[in-house]
């Protein structure tokens, strides 16, 4: 028998607790303010025009959904971006952020022969480590996250990144840092993309929360496409999953930023030859949703519409988690929650904090004191706060 996965677990002991007040802050996926799954209104508009347009279930290409892979390329990199313009990107549609994430990784495997090094953030997404180990890849880390300040060790990552071997691989998550929160500010991505430059590394971002961070979808790519001016090598990988609230549907994309066009024609060619024992194409319906979305003007503008609506209502979670923990008269200093930015919040409390809430109060989350705000609505964030000072005091 394999160890049971950490976030899952969470969720089954849930789902097992009979107390009417318990709350699951484990899951990473959108609420609404009533704690239910949300399907956006644009989404439900593209499915009702791909049902009467009465569409066959034939195969994608390998590849994926042409207008789905060029509608995420201009939007990860901006209309106006030199690269997208002139044509020197390759971009194939993946099983969401994890199957575009796995297809890098054994693309850089087999390709990238300067290294076998991968260097995360310290800490950053569970997945990332497997994901990366099982392509046959090494895992090293760098500072980034700062306990004692619950905010960014920006000069331990500084620090770490200008001792990383020449032609290495660094992933960055371009907004919306999981699990912490934390992301540089715009300055500080400068100085981080200088240093990188400087040791010529492989940028690897991993972008899963574009829109859905700040609600504005340039803000939240800001750090890519000033890594791309630069001239900076880099990789990414996007999902629709947090952002269209698509997230059984698994649209994501992965891209490769060339020297030109020529070289983009040659890398797409060996990302089919990767693709085609893996799964052979994409699944078509998420994809089809998403370009949808994204090539029809009324509904592009409705989804970041909605996008920001779901983006405002974490922020004023956030904001009102930290007021409701002042009202119960807590001493400590919550401004890291209001801070920190996207789906997750690192709380700073220590394992045996989180024990005591999930015993004496059914509040579930992560060891780590993670916590996904979107499980947090104007209904239990009262009843939160209590229990968070009944731990912390």
């Amino acid at each position: 028998m394999g160890p049971p996965d950490p976030i899952l677990g969470v969720t089954e002991a849930f789902k097992r607790d009979t107390n009417s007040k318990k709350m699951n802050l484990g899951v990473g996926a959108y609420r609404d303010d009533n704690g239910k799954p949300f399907v956006l209104n644009c989404v439900r508009k593209a499915e009702a025009m791909i049902a009467s347009k009465k569409m066959d279930k034939e195969y994608l290409p390998i590849a994926g959904l042409a207008d789905f892979t060029r509608a995420s390329a201009e939007l990860a990199l901006g209309e106006n971006s030199e690269a997208f313009k002139s044509g020197r990107y390759v971009t194939v549609q993946g099983i969401s952020g994890t199957g575009s994430l796995r297809i890098g990784a054994n693309f850089l495997q087999r390709f990238f022969k300067s290294s076998r090094d991968v260097y995360l953030p310290k800490p950053s997404w569970g997945n990332h480590t497997p994901i990366f180990r099982d392509a046959g890849l090494q895992l090293q880390a760098y500072r980034y996250y700062d306990p004692k300040t619950c905010s960014l060790d920006f000069s331990g990552a500084m620090d770490d990144i200008s001792k990383i071997p020449e032609k290495s691989i660094i992933l960055l998550h371009a907004c919306a840092h999981n699990p912490t929160g934390v992301d540089p500010r715009q300055e500080q991505w400068k100085e981080l993309a200088a240093m990188v430059k400087k040791r010529n590394l492989l940028v690897y971002f991993d972008m899963a929360y574009q829109g859905f961070a700040s609600g504005d979808i340039n803000r939240d790519a800001w750090a890519v496409r000033y890594f791309i001016e630069q001239g900076i090598n880099v990789v990414l990988s996007q999902s629709y999953a947090k952002n269209m609230g698509l997230y059984g549907e698994r649209a994501g994309a992965f891209t490769v930023i060339c020297s030109d066009a020529e070289e983009a024609k040659r890398v797409e060619s060996q990302l089919k030859i990767l693709i085609r024992p893996m799964y052979s194409n994409p699944p078509l319906n998420g994809a089809r949703i998403a370009s949808i979305i994204l090539n029809t003007p009324d509904l592009r503008k409705e989804w970041l519409v909605e996008v920001k609506g779901m983006a405002d209502r974490i922020i004023s979670m956030r904001n009102q988690l930290v007021s409701n923990l002042k009202k119960e008269g807590s001493s400590h200093n919550w401004q890291h929650i209001t801070d920190q930015i996207g789906m997750f919040c690192f709380t700073g409390l220590k394992p045996e904090q989180v024990e005591r809430l999930i015993k004496e109060f059914s509040i579930y989350m992560t060891k780590d004191g993670r916590i996904s705000v979107a499980g947090v609505t104007s209904g239990n964030v009262g009843y939160l706060a209590h229990a968070i000072h009944q731990v912390t005091k």
